[in-house]
């Protein structure tokens, strides 16, 4: 088969088929999106862990800096370990929010595929769910 422009093979093809592919680059596009904030959030994470781990041996009388927006304040440094705790446990929370998601994004694009090859190759593609 001789392939033609783009659009020239997509009107040759059912707008069931059409929207499915739609359908399939939207999901891939939520993924990708996923996938960026997870990686940003795990970059976090690391962060704040190695910041951890800097301040675990110091002393409790050690001058501490915590930004505060554009301004850095001393604190205590039982508070900035606090804080850096919280910030991992609230990272940790989204990240794994942000695997079920991908979880379930994977799983409706496989979807979509294993549908839109199935049309093309000329069976019938099972229902979307």
């Amino acid at each position: 088969m001789k392939l033609d422009t783009e659009d020239t093979i997509m009107q040759n093809i059912s707008p069931k088929v059409q929207n499915q592919f739609a359908m399939l680059q939207q999901v891939q596009q939520q993924l990708q999106t996923v996938l960026s904030q997870k990686a940003q959030y795990e970059m976090a994470v690391r962060e704040a862990k190695r910041a951890e781990e800097e301040i675990k041996d110091a002393a409790d009388d050690t001058p501490m800096f915590m930004s505060v927006g554009t301004v850095m304040v001393q604190k205590k440094k039982e508070y900035v370990n606090l804080k850096l705790t919280e910030k991992v446990e609230s990272l940790e929370l989204r990240i794994k929010s942000l695997e079920k998601q991908e979880t379930m994004l994977q799983g409706k694009f496989e979807q979509l595929q294993s549908q839109i090859k199935a049309a093309l190759e000329g069976k019938n593609a099972p229902n979307a769910a």
